[in-house]
């Protein structure tokens, strides 16, 4: 069992940043892979970035690509997600969650959810 606690969200102005947290809790937490995941009103829940469980590859969408970067500290059971230059679209709830297999990308590829935090960009 994995609990996913995330934090930092908050509202921003356009062209600022921010940086999210997700800390994890359990013994097994350093073997999952981790995404990030974003899902505005209306809209489907969509894949933003993911780490695999060394922290050795990376993916993100196109959207946000060259502007947010993920890592995780193991040691701290922590997953960041570093966003700059933000843009009013980038407006979300923004969720971590873990994964062991699957497809990345999909949210049904994970195992266990974070309750999200809310990122405003303002324009």
């Amino acid at each position: 069992q994995v609990q996913l606690v995330e934090s930092g969200g908050g509202l921003v102005q356009a062209g600022g940043s921010l940086r999210l947290s997700c800390a994890g809790s359990g013994r097994t937490f350093s073997r999952y892979a981790m995404g990030w995941f974003r899902q505005a009103p209306g809209k489907e829940r969509e894949f933003v970035a993911r780490v695999t469980w060394t922290g050795g590859i990376t993916s993100y969408a196109d959207s946000v690509k060259g502007r947010f970067t993920i890592s995780r500290d193991n040691a701290k059971n922590t997953v960041y997600l570093q966003m700059n230059s933000l843009k009013p679209e980038d407006t979300a709830v923004y969720y971590c969650a873990a994964h062991l297999s699957g497809n990345y990308y999909r949210p049904d590829g994970y195992d266990y959810w974070g309750q999200g935090t809310q990122v405003t960009v303002s324009s």
